[in-house]
């Protein structure tokens, strides 16, 4: 079984929170926002494109927009095999920290 890699992870997980609102856009802000990195543009859209290929991600172009000048946002949602491999991913975790104790954290 391939795995996920930790990015592609993350973006899933962001692209399943955001449910309909799945853009480049707001995946990107919603990473920024949770990590507390900068995620730029080719951080994401790199693996958005490669799992939508691979077929964890399926994608949608939206109506245009004036804000956009006419352009349209093309969203994305999780497949039957992305939301797959999410659960497996979560497992494998799952079973790696298991009887590990909390970590403490030198300041």
């Amino acid at each position: 079984m391939k795995y996920l890699t930790r990015k592609e992870e993350l973006i899933l997980l962001a692209i399943f929170k955001l449910e309909e609102c799945a853009s480049l856009v707001k995946v990107r802000e919603h990473l920024t926002a949770s990590t507390g990195d900068k995620w730029t543009v080719g951080n994401v859209y790199v693996p958005l494109d490669r799992m939508t290929k691979t077929g964890y991600l399926e994608s949608r172009i939206g109506d245009p927009s004036a804000q956009r000048g006419g352009k349209a946002v093309k969203y994305y949602r999780l497949t039957k095999k992305g939301e797959k491999a999410l659960f497996e991913i979560r497992k494998v975790h799952d079973r790696m920290w298991a009887g590990i104790p909390e970590l403490a954290v030198k300041k």
